[in-house]
């Protein structure tokens, strides 16, 4: 049995008894080199610091057959070691003990309430993870330099506004709290900031969407225009969790959206001009959101992440792609395909023919002035094929 106890920043008088004891029982305690110094005199057992790499330590945990203590941070089942632990022995193998989070110890301090609240870590995740157009949000450090890395970001993608405040030693006799805007901690943040900090965060200006308009993207021309970003969206039905490939992502809108749409979603985005996948990884990171952009498809297929979706916006007269695709998808898997050219249409006219799943056109028009008046003015028709693999 693996024992997770997890500790504050206040060391073993916050624990609770039974926290207490199971240290005190224990015969060996892993942890990090901070965590085991919370530990005092009481607990006998030998201290074991984690190596690097410390996944072939994790797995070898049991190797013994004894029980095995560990120490983490404050709830080791929110971004810590006690889901790692789960994932690799299975639940009955390992009982957690938890502390009061950093989580719920910052909103306590800064008045916020947890349900509304999102709680972004960045101990392994891109600083460009944690950017955002609204709302509030707790971010986790990875060290000391974390806090000016998220300011300089959100300053740099026009966030600089936000309201932002570094809570160190959360919980302990050394916590404090510094408050500020994002713009004044990237042009002048503290240089004895702890190792030992959260960020929380109150993004500003709040410009939360549903759908984003076309100039909130970085991009030559080669987009899907709001509205049938929309109905493709709907058709792609993105779930928790799912990664989508989009082919011919110019400038990557429908992978960002994609993202956006659940905090776990992720995305492959191929596009074979060098000039638009900078656009992709800009866009991206304007969003905080997780993009891998490979070149063109179907050749830059291989080694990619196996997608639960796919969306082909370019490239579908390209020889081989939409089988490339189709063989790609487990069964299940969701493909939806737009074309405006005849060529591209009449290869959805015959997908269809041959697997089934729904046809469908779209038409828009734009209200245009046309003289003293309003005029429509068509945009050019849209197919799109949507099927399920079987």
């Amino acid at each position: 049995m693996i024992v997770v106890v997890g500790i504050g920043a206040d060391g073993m008088p916050g624990l609770p008894d039974p926290s207490r004891c199971e240290l005190r029982r224990a015969t060996v305690i892993y942890g990090s080199r901070r965590q085991l110094g919370l530990l005092d005199d009481t607990v006998g057992a030998a201290r074991r610091e984690w190596p690097s790499p410390m996944m072939p330590a994790l797995r070898g945990l049991l190797d013994n057959g004894a029980d095995v203590h560990v120490l983490a941070s404050g709830d080791p089942l929110l971004h810590g070691i006690g889901g790692t632990l789960i994932r690799l022995f299975g639940p009955e193998q390992v009982r957690v003990l938890p502390h009061v989070s950093a989580v719920a110890l910052a909103c306590a301090r800064m008045g916020w309430t947890v349900q509304d609240t999102e709680v972004i870590s960045l101990v392994t995740a891109d600083p460009h993870t944690a950017v955002r157009r609204g709302a509030q949000a707790i971010v986790l450090s990875s060290d000391r330099s974390t806090p000016k890395t998220l300011a300089v970001l959100l300053n740099a993608y026009g966030r600089g506004d936000s309201e932002f405040s570094v809570l160190e030693q959360l919980g302990g006799p050394a916590e404090r709290r510094r408050d500020g805007t994002a713009r004044e901690w990237a042009t002048d943040a503290p240089l004895d900031v702890d190792d030992l900090n959260v960020i929380a965060v109150r993004y500003l200006p709040d410009e939360r969407r549903s759908s984003l308009p076309d100039d909130a993207f970085v991009n030559d021309g080669q987009i899907t225009k709001l509205g049938i970003r929309a109905v493709t969206l709907a058709a792609l039905a993105p779930r928790p969790g799912e990664r989508l490939w989009d082919v011919g992502a110019g400038s990557g809108s429908i992978a960002v959206e994609w993202c956006r749409s659940w905090p776990s979603c992720t995305a492959v985005a191929f596009e074979r001009e060098e000039r638009r996948r900078l656009f992709i990884g800009l866009n991206a990171a304007a969003f905080g959101v997780s993009i891998d952009v490979r070149g063109e498809a179907p050749d830059a297929f291989d080694g990619a992440a196996t997608p639960s979706a796919v969306f082909i916006g370019g490239g579908l007269t390209q020889p081989g792609v939409l089988d490339a695709c189709l063989d790609n998808l487990p069964v299940g898997g969701r493909l939806v395909a737009n074309a405006v050219t005849a060529e591209s249409e009449a290869i959805l006219a015959q997908a269809y023919s041959r697997l089934g799943g729904e046809l469908r056109r779209f038409q828009h028009y734009h209200g245009e002035p046309l003289g003293d008046f309003t005029g429509w003015r068509p945009q050019l028709p849209v197919t799109q094929w949507e099927v399920i693999t079987r």
